[in-house]
């Protein structure tokens, strides 16, 4: 398995995190890029530290097979990162003849647009661009698709987490009652990038039923 080398953006934490050692456990190398530095020591992971708005700054990483476009924030520059972010970075692993497989990190939001402009209109765009990048990447085999996460149990959501009231009213609107963690996202995320061979331009919504309500709360 040494010749399948995944790629995550945003590995330092939550999700990228979680995705990193799901890759590793799965016998994968992996290279992992964020702002940050990460705590993940095991053999087969390297880490680089680069922003993915800024090209001038991602290393040259070769033999990448697999892509997670997670790197992602919430109202800090949302529309370079979260979308301008996916392109960068996609146009600098992505495209190329070793690569199997894309998978951009979206949001549930995308679909609803129940959430901040900026961040919803990002990740509304990583849609879009998900459908664009299955058609450039086919003629070498590849597949794109992204996911759609609802609530997960991560950092970034921690003002409503911590919100004893805002959790009760989201918890209120969510049919199964609970969040997913960043392990089941990563799980998903792997499902799509290594087992999947024939789902391509497509987007997969996991949020506890909670975009059937369409309400937002922060």
């Amino acid at each position: 398995m040494d010749n399948k080398l995944a790629l995550i953006t945003g590995a330092s934490n939550g999700i990228g995190f979680a995705t990193a050692k799901k890759f590793l456990r799965e016998g994968w190398r992996v290279a992992g890029l964020d702002i940050l530095p990460s705590s993940l020591e095991e053999s087969g992971y390297t880490h680089y530290i680069a922003d993915v708005s800024k090209p001038e700054t991602l290393p040259d990483i070769g033999g990448v097979t697999a892509l997670i476009n997670n790197a992602g924030v919430q109202n800090a520059n949302d529309i370079d990162v979260n979308l301008r972010g996916t392109i960068n970075a996609t146009e600098k692993y992505g495209l190329r003849p070793d690569i199997r497989a894309v998978v951009n990190v979206a949001s549930a939001s995308a679909h609803t647009g129940a959430e901040f402009a900026e961040y919803t209109a990002s990740k509304g765009g990583v849609l879009a661009y998900t459908k664009h990048t299955a058609i450039q990447v086919a003629k070498y085999g590849a597949t794109c698709n992204s996911i759609s996460p609802g609530g997960v149990l991560t950092a970034l959501n921690a003002p409503v987490m911590n919100d004893e009231k805002k959790w009760e009213k989201i918890m209120s609107l969510t049919p199964l009652k609970k969040w997913a963690t960043p392990e089941e996202i990563a799980d998903w995320i792997f499902f799509i990038a290594a087992v999947n061979k024939s789902m391509t331009a497509e987007d997969i919504l996991i949020d506890n039923g909670e975009s059937s309500n369409f309400h937002f709360v922060w």
